[in-house]
């Protein structure tokens, strides 16, 4: 009976360790070959995983655009609520970088706020998955914890449709939120065009 419970006790261990072995950030696999031309345009966002502090509450959408030399940029918008009672659309912009020109779905992003209340700051910035045409998963990861899962990170889910995602491609989302640790963690964004 002993010999049992060590078994069972060890399986379970086991399964512990690879759930959290799943969860380093650096073992995520990002979108292959990534197109920022085929990626500019419109993106609304329809859920999102915040972050530690302020941060967009709704109507969030973001226009990238790609330069001439392929830099992307990007404005985007949403609203906000400040000292707890004001709320406001707020405008943001940021350009990207790519560190590493073999894995252009991994980005740095620079980012600030167009009004002096808003925040600037830089974020690793990863194009998780998309079909360029319906669906898009950004990830970003603030700090890490030491056993290399995320402390402080946040996540959005992008449409091109405002009005929301087909159940096959729902399906896809899903898999990727569980595939970066988030399941469960996503809140719907209103999209209710005030902004």
């Amino acid at each position: 009976m002993d010999f049992q419970i060590f078994a069972l006790l060890m399986v379970f261990v086991a399964c512990v360790e690879q759930g959290l072995a799943s969860c380093v950030v650096e073992s995520f696999t990002v979108k292959q070959d990534f197109d920022p031309g085929r990626y500019a345009g419109k993106w609304y966002a329809l859920q999102k995983k915040d972050p530690e502090g302020l941060f967009l509450q709704d109507n969030i959408s973001a226009e990238y655009t790609v330069g001439d030399d392929g830099s992307m940029v990007a404005s985007s918008r949403g609203r906000v609520t400040l000292f707890g009672f004001w709320v406001v659309c707020a405008d943001m912009a940021a350009q990207y970088s790519v560190p590493d020109p073999g894995n252009p779905g991994k980005m740095f992003m620079n980012y600030q706020g167009l009004a002096s209340y808003l925040s600037s700051g830089g974020d690793n910035y990863w194009i998780i998955d998309t079909d360029y045409d319906n669906y898009a998963i950004t990830y970003a990861c603030r700090t890490l914890k030491d056993d290399g899962s995320c402390e402080d990170g946040y996540a959005l889910i992008f449409s091109r449709n405002p009005r929301g995602l087909p159940p096959a491609i729902q399906r896809v989302v899903r898999q990727k939120q569980e595939e970066i640790c988030m399941a469960g963690q996503f809140q719907p964004v209103l999209q209710s065009g005030a902004c």
